[in-house]
């Protein structure tokens, strides 16, 4: 049995086309079902659907042999015990800093505001601007609007919800899109299985440019 770890959301949206291409299709409706695991049509697969956040983890650990989440994840998980084959281009989107419209950075050590930390610290790093840095989880737009953030660092899709919370987007740092992941031990003792899923996907991706 090969268990796929996927992101709720958008990224499991774009993501079941493609499984679908490759010949993998979940037994229930995920739009309904309230179940984690859900087990593919053919019997050989198991899907686990979890926040995108922890895609990497259960990758890393081996509670599942496959994982398909955003780069920015990956990047922020910062691990060298995923491999990563292979770039599914779904859910494209980029991570930017942001600030009020019209409103300029100050000078000197600014407060920002994201869930990004680690690229977030990088980033402003290669800038040479000094940060302090606040975590938050959601409702990323506020921290400018109510003073808790001079700017934020966030992913930006079409930048309405930024234009309809009187923000704009500012520098890019870098494109994203969805990956996919592999355990480095199931790609030992699964690989005949991981490989041909690898290659499925990878004829799907290519029949969609």
């Amino acid at each position: 049995m090969l268990t796929i770890a996927i992101s709720k959301g958008r990224i499991l949206k774009d993501t079941l086309p493609l499984l679908a291409e490759a010949g993998i299709e979940p037994s229930e409706d995920l739009s309904v079902t309230r179940k984690l695991i859900i087990p593919s049509i053919c019997g050989e697969v198991n899907l686990v659907i979890i926040r995108a956040t922890d895609v990497p983890t259960f990758v890393e650990y081996g509670a599942a042999d496959v994982g398909i989440t955003g780069k920015d994840t990956l990047v922020e998980h910062n691990s060298d015990n995923l491999y990563e084959p292979l770039d599914l281009e779904i859910a494209k989107c980029r991570l930017m800093t942001a600030v009020v419209t019209g409103r300029e950075l100050p000078v000197g050590k600014i407060r920002v505001a994201s869930k990004y930390v680690s690229l977030t610290e990088q980033y402003f790093a290669k800038k040479g601007q000094q940060v302090e840095i606040i975590k938050l989880y959601g409702s990323m737009e506020l921290a400018p609007l109510v003073g808790l953030a001079d700017c934020i660092v966030d992913l930006v899709d079409t930048g309405n919800t930024l234009k309809a919370n009187g923000m704009e987007p500012l520098d890019l740092i870098m494109n994203i899109s969805s990956r996919l992941v592999i355990n480095k031990a199931s790609m030992k003792m699964k690989h005949q299985q991981i490989k041909a899923l690898t290659e499925k996907l990878k004829i799907a991706v290519d029949n969609r440019r």
